[in-house]
């Protein structure tokens, strides 16, 4: 049976989404109807997507966490090559959940969908030799506006679960979680 839509698997930190498509399988491989507006509008998600970006990395890559501020970008993430550990850090200054995080693997076996709404610092590990990620935000880049957390913030104890990461210089340049400010 052929049967269209996403499925919310559950709510974190008021406000992230995990979602699971509806998949159809057959001999020829996998159809997934990526976005359909009615199925995200049902579950909650009314944001318009403007950009969508699609990000290739190697494996031990760690890329985040970065977060915008002005204007904020929600963001909904799949992963569709490989494997990965995504980190989503609460930076809302008004929220009940500031500062706290939360953890999602996604691959390219359960095709799950990842509603980051805007306020939260994005960040992921790649498991697999070649990750390609597919996102699409909520508003455009603004690199004035962008921020970076420190990948390995002790005050925010995130186990990446790899030893000898590849990071970009402005990640490596990331501020520690108690210089954040708005």
């Amino acid at each position: 049976i052929f049967v269209m839509g996403l499925n919310l698997i559950g709510e974190f930190l008021n406000g992230i989404k995990l979602l699971e498509p509806n998949l159809y399988r057959d001999d020829r491989g996998i159809f997934i109807e990526s976005v359909k507006l009615g199925d995200l509008q049902e579950i909650g998600i009314t944001d318009n997507f403007v950009q969508e970006n699609i990000s290739i990395s190697k494996q031990n890559v760690i890329r985040g966490l970065h977060f915008q501020i002005d204007p904020p970008q929600g963001k909904l993430i799949t992963v569709l090559h490989g494997k990965a550990k995504f980190v989503e850090v609460d930076v809302r200054p008004n929220s009940k959940t500031f500062g706290k995080h939360v953890e999602f693997y996604l691959n390219d076996k359960n095709y799950y969908y990842l509603w980051v709404p805007p306020g939260f610092a994005n960040g992921f590990a790649a498991f697999t030799d070649k990750l390609i990620v597919n996102y699409k935000v909520t508003n455009y880049w603004n690199p004035r506006s962008e921020g970076i957390l420190l990948y390995n913030d002790k005050i925010l104890k995130i186990d990446w679960e790899i030893d000898n990461p590849i990071l970009s210089d402005r990640d490596k340049m990331g501020i520690p979680f108690k210089d954040i400010s708005f």
